[in-house]
């Protein structure tokens, strides 16, 4: 069963526990004894109600990640989150409905019952939809392709479990090994396939899905190479938890059947998410050019009289999966100030940002004109900051993990620029990194929405640099 499929699945499962809890809850409300009912209320008279609070559901649902899924969940986690949802959920719904004219809820004990209703309901359709996929998995349908990088006896025990358990999901296509000498050789009828060196295309002409990483204690500093190798590549990463302090601080647990894989940046985001994303950045940029557009020439005849020259700032920088783009700001500096010196850092009270510049750094207003790099698709609202080619090249060779920040699509403000300062020194760019791959594992429209309150506030106070 495809994620999409699966995904689908539930969605109609929720539906249909949605509706049955409202009906079953009517029920009992209007056709037991157990309440006295004056007012007689139709299943017809359902309908809207049954329309309102699917879409309730959903919303929240969506919100909460309810349909954000790992490879194999576990139903006891699954059940928990389900739990919880409805929990909160039902108390703003008690709050919503307190004044509510309605039979339906004119006791407060119905919504009690519906609750229970919904919960029980959720609950089982979606261990009945993990219990399927779990059965496919299996019987060998719908399995993962999937590399072990490490042909030893981490590797090894790695293999067993996946096949003694297949419902985690995986399909072992082959070991990738350190060393080129063992290629060819086997375990299991499990060949090594290849080395580090040949890891991307094995990915790509494989269609791997997962990597499971198992370095012996010796190897544990490689696991930065593979991390760089496909660090722009769609494919999950795992590792065994002796590992772990390798990465510490981007990863996450994921343990089945007691078998313990952590998950090397997973990303949180679901596509109805990065969809509403997109849109957002479409709308706000769209709004907010044109709110500002009567000020735009005011901003431009001041940069003007305070520093002849070009109005606005294009430059070079890197996006997504490593695009090339050209970025577009109002000028804050001195005309060709890198003309003497090439590309250096900006520097606190750097002599090169003119007065009316140093005024709208620390505003913001000198991102205005990127609102039209985000309407070409080249940026997003919220993401790590656009850094130039030769910057990322310099910190693609010296710094571990750089090159990972590249499968985010950049921003104009993002969860580094609001708890950091201006990058000023490689350590800088260093912090910030910790910052841009939080956000890449907790990437959700949650964050971005904090984030966004969080430029707001630095804009009002003109904390920025």
């Amino acid at each position: 069963m495809k994620k999409s499929r699966f995904v689908l699945n539930i969605i109609i499962s929720d539906f249909l526990a949605s509706v049955a809890a409202l009906y079953l809850t009517y029920l009992f409300r209007f056709k037991t004894n157990f309440f006295d009912s004056p007012i007689e209320l139709y299943p017809s008279d359902l309908i809207l109600p049954a329309v309102a609070l699917y879409v309730y559901w959903l919303i929240l649902y969506l919100w909460n990640g309810l349909y954000s899924f790992p490879l194999a969940p576990s139903r006891t986690d699954e059940n928990f989150r389900v739990l919880k949802t409805t929990f909160f959920g039902i108390i703003i719904l008690f709050l919503i409905t307190f004044d509510l004219n309605h039979p339906i809820v004119s006791t407060r004990l119905t919504i009690l019952i519906y609750w229970i209703f919904l919960t029980i309901l959720t609950s089982l359709g979606r261990i009945f939809f993990i219990t399927l996929q779990r059965k496919r998995f299996e019987r060998g349908i719908g399995l993962t392709p999937t590399l072990i990088v490490g042909y030893n006896d981490f590797g090894f025990n790695i293999y067993d479990k996946i096949v003694q358990y297949p419902a985690l999901g995986y399909k072992i296509v082959g070991f990738v090994s350190l060393n080129p000498n063992n290629i060819g050789k086997s375990y299991k009828d499990v060949e090594v396939i290849g080395d580090l060196d040949k890891l991307p295309d094995l990915i790509r002409q494989q269609h791997i899905g997962e990597l499971v990483i198992a370095f012996d204690t010796a190897n544990h500093e490689r696991l930065l190479d593979v991390v760089d190798k496909v660090g722009r590549m769609d494919v999950g990463l795992k590792i065994i938890p002796d590992m772990y302090d390798i990465i510490s601080g981007q990863a996450r647990t994921n343990q089945i059947y007691g078998f313990p894989l952590i998950d090397i940046f997973p990303q949180l985001m679901p596509q109805w998410e990065k969809v509403f994303k997109r849109l957002m950045d479409i709308g706000v940029s769209s709004l907010t050019l044109l709110i500002l557009l009567p000020f735009s020439p005011i901003i431009a005849l001041m940069i003007y009289v305070d520093s002849p020259g070009p109005i606005f700032y294009r430059q070079e920088r890197v996006g997504k999966n490593g695009k090339i783009f050209k970025i577009i700001k109002f000028r804050t500096m001195i005309p060709n100030a890198e003309k003497e010196t090439g590309p250096v850092w900006s520097q606190k009270r750097d002599p090169r940002i003119t007065r009316v510049g140093n005024f709208l750094r620390k505003t913001r207003l000198d991102e205005i004109p990127q609102f039209i790099n985000v309407l070409q698709g080249d940026m997003s609202l919220v993401g790590p900051r656009p850094e130039r080619p030769i910057f990322v090249e310099e910190f693609i060779q010296t710094i571990p993990l750089y090159r990972h920040r590249l499968k985010m699509k950049p921003g104009i403000t993002g969860w580094a620029q609001t708890m950091h300062k201006y990058d000023e020194s490689v350590e800088d760019v260093k912090k910030k990194l910790e910052y841009d791959l939080y956000y890449l594992e907790n990437m959700s429209l949650k964050l971005d929405l904090k984030i966004i309150m969080n430029t707001f506030a630095t804009i009002f106070t003109a904390k920025g640099q």
